[in-house]
């Protein structure tokens, strides 16, 4: 009977346990990863299709890049003018890490996900070092005004110097 009461007890610490230890914190609201291409041998718990033109692709589930690398951003019209693309400046040690990337990774594809959706790729073709990192296309109005809540845009970083 007292193991029965010990176990109810520590069920009923273990589900309280996450608002006391921080487990209520504020999740993002906004969410952009970065995943790079793999090979479709690779474990497939640890990688996803995406139809890239008319072949299908596999990229790694753990983004390169992500939410917690960004500066601030920079929206902007894209080619068809009915969406969007985003510059994002990179901090110090993401864009030491994207540096090494695309270094080693020419030719292959990076993909973009913009709040789950994979909404723009390209092509590695040299190594980027300048601290940013560009979606071109596929970011609409709604995904713009989330980033606006998570980060701030380059112009307002800029006036708080």
């Amino acid at each position: 009977m007292k193991s029965c009461a010990a176990v109810l007890l520590m069920v009923a610490v273990l589900a309280l346990a996450p608002p006391l230890f921080g487990g209520g914190k504020n999740e993002n609201k906004a969410s952009v990863t970065f995943h790079l291409e793999t090979e479709a041998t690779d474990n497939p718990k640890m990688i996803f299709p995406q139809m890239i033109g008319e072949q299908t692709r596999y990229f790694r589930r753990m983004p390169e890049i992500g939410m917690k690398d960004f500066v601030s951003f920079i929206p902007f019209p894209s080619d068809t003018s009915e969406d969007f693309g985003i510059v994002f400046k990179l901090k110090t040690n993401a864009m030491n890490r994207f540096a090494a990337v695309t270094a080693a990774n020419q030719g292959r594809w990076l993909i973009a996900q913009v709040n789950g959706r994979a909404v723009d790729a390209v092509i590695i073709d040299k190594q980027v070092n300048d601290g940013f990192i560009v979606i071109w296309k596929g970011v609409t109005p709604a995904d713009v005004k989330l980033l606006d809540e998570e980060l701030p845009r380059a112009d307002e970083v800029n006036k708080k110097k």
